[in-house]
């Protein structure tokens, strides 16, 4: 029996108040209006951007909201002006968007579309500003248009990447965040040549993600750098060769790395978001040819100074937003590079949990263990 145009009740897990654990509920979900999807989702996995909009300590709190947004599902129906996907499609959803249309979209060089980039303060859906989930009646809002610790959501066809429906969503659902923008900021943005050597700062989910595209690259040194060890052995297994902690040196760490390297790194990733990072991952690369690349976000208020020399001296310094892919476009491709087995996803999942445990998955990352939990919805 079709539940298109219809309200459909499902479970939810609905964060009520910051740091408050989240609570099942069941909710309401809208039919898709104009150029909205509604999807099912099968299995969704925590982000460290969950946990911290959770936390609310930095920004805006929106509550109650359904966070969620590295998913994988099918899509259950369209609403109107859907042309690109049907009922039964495979799809990642996405933080960000592709409207194919604006100045952003039409460029070849970028990725930050006009009318879907990420907006965390947004709550409702943007074709009315109304939000599709209530309870009794009651609004709950939107997380990143996406809201995926939900059985049903509903979100914008720009941000839905249709899929080949033959990979397996419990792993290729980790690509519709954190992999790809890690994975991304090395082949697309860095994009260090066969044999060249890439530091990566910070070895988180995000970090060892860009190891992994060091690694699929052909990087001959790959070295790690981080505060905490007990990450290391972990990140052999991400292509990582050689590590470094920065408490372990009376001296700045890019003159340690400069000084291993006979000069310094030809590639430098920055996954942190801490600005002492960013100056060192900039600082370490090779005068000439060097480039370093940011990814992660900062605090609301922070700065950094190098010298300008550092730049006259033919180094780059480049920044990058969800791996300068374009959601609609290229992310379909990188599942491709996983069923051909030329990207591995498999070692990022590091634990599953039911639905039903949901908080488990929040446990997991507020103590630093593990790199990616996957939610079973079904359970």
């Amino acid at each position: 029996m079709s539940t298109a145009g219809q309200v459909i009740r499902c479970r939810a897990a609905v964060a009520w108040e910051s740091g408050k654990p989240l609570s099942i509920e069941e909710v309401e979900v809208a039919p898709p209006q104009k150029d909205e999807v509604r999807i099912k989702i099968l299995f969704t996995s925590l982000c460290h951007t969950d946990v911290y909009f959770w936390d609310a300590k930095g920004q805006n709190p929106l509550f109650p909201r359904i966070l969620g947004h590295e998913a994988g599902g099918i899509v259950e129906s369209v609403g109107e002006g859907v042309t690109d996907l049907k009922p039964g499609d495979h799809v990642l959803p996405i933080f960000t968007g592709e409207c194919k249309e604006c100045p952003h979209c039409l460029s070849e060089e970028s990725n930050m579309c006009d009318l879907l980039r990420i907006n965390t303060d947004r709550g409702e859906m943007i074709n009315n500003g109304k939000s599709r989930f209530s309870i009794n009646g009651k609004p709950i809002y939107h997380f990143l248009g996406t809201s995926t610790f939900s059985e049903y959501t509903v979100v914008h066809v720009g941000q839905v990447a249709k899929i080949n429906p033959e990979a397996p969503l419990d792993k290729v659902c980790v690509l519709s965040c954190g992999m790809s923008t890690g994975f991304g900021a090395t082949v697309n943005v860095a994009k260090p040549k066969k044999g060249q050597s890439v530091a990566i700062f910070g070895l988180g989910a995000v970090g060892l993600a860009a190891a992994e595209g060091a690694r699929v690259s052909g990087a001959s040194r790959i070295i790690g750098v981080d505060l905490n060890p007990s990450r290391f052995e972990q990140a052999k297994k991400f292509g990582v060769t050689e590590f470094v902690n920065p408490k372990d040196y009376n001296k700045p760490v890019q003159e340690a790395i400069v000084e291993m390297t006979g000069g310094g790194v030809d590639r430098s990733v920055e996954c942190t978001g801490s600005i002492q990072a960013m100056i060192s991952a900039f600082e370490c690369v090779h005068d000439g040819w060097g480039v370093a690349v940011l990814v992660g976000v900062p605090n609301k208020d922070d700065a950094f100074k190098t010298h300008p020399v550092n730049l006259l001296n033919e180094r780059t310094l480049k920044g990058t937003f969800f791996g300068n892919y374009k959601p609609r476009s290229d992310i379909p491709a990188v599942v491709e590079k996983y069923m051909n087995k030329e990207l591995e996803l498999d070692k990022f999942i590091t634990h599953t949990v039911p639905f039903s445990e949901i908080n488990k998955a929040f446990e997991l990352m507020l103590a630093g263990e593990g790199l990616r939990c996957v939610i079973r919805m079904d359970e």
